[in-house]
């Protein structure tokens, strides 16, 4: 069944067809979330109430775009909102951990090395994620973490594609430089 039609069920009140979309998305919602906000209990209470969101403005969705560009848009203005009400609680919105990586018993040292620098890794990249502006977190996001076409980002975000093209420039140059001087403090500790 295509989408557009699961949409439509979903819209005259079947629950199941709103469940399928539900699964269809869930994964990109909370991943936008989580990288915005970088807290898992957060990210997935945002994922929970931009769907009971989506699923109170459904009947006004008129196909006039895709729906995951309608329901991304929810997921960022939601998203929004939340990080306007809690600028206060910036602190608090940090991953401390990312779940470890179960590992077989043979070679579990050189398993353990690998996956302790490649947290060291995903830990940094998130560090400096974090320091940069909302509007260059949200770009990386969508083009490089959930891998949205300029033109949905364009949609979504309202602005020109070429808005969306320099922003996102700015946003990997900005990251890279971040990462660059973590990385150069970091050499020379050594």
């Amino acid at each position: 069944m295509e989408e557009n039609e699961v949409v439509k069920l979903a819209q005259q009140g079947d629950r199941e067809a709103f469940s399928v979309l539900v699964r269809n998305y869930q994964n990109k919602v909370f991943g936008l979330a989580i990288n915005i906000v970088h807290n898992h209990e957060t990210a997935d209470d945002l994922a929970q109430e931009i769907f009971i969101k989506a699923y109170q403005a459904l009947p006004r969705f008129r196909f006039q775009s895709e729906f995951s560009t309608w329901l991304y848009q929810i997921a960022i203005n939601h998203i929004r909102d939340y990080l306007r009400k809690h600028k206060k609680e910036k602190n608090d919105l940090r991953l401390d951990e990312i779940p470890e990586i179960s590992t077989e018993e043979k070679e579990v040292s050189e398993q353990l090395a690998d996956s302790q620098e490649e947290e060291q890794r995903k830990k940094l990249l998130r560090e400096k994620l974090e320091e940069m502006p909302e509007k260059y977190r949200l770009i990386l996001s969508l083009r490089d973490i959930q891998g949205l076409s300029y033109e949905e980002i364009s949609r979504m975000l309202k602005l020109s594609a070429g808005t969306v093209d320099s922003r996102l420039h700015r946003a990997r140059r900005l990251l890279r430089k971040k990462l660059a001087q973590a990385l150069g403090q970091e050499g020379g500790k050594r």
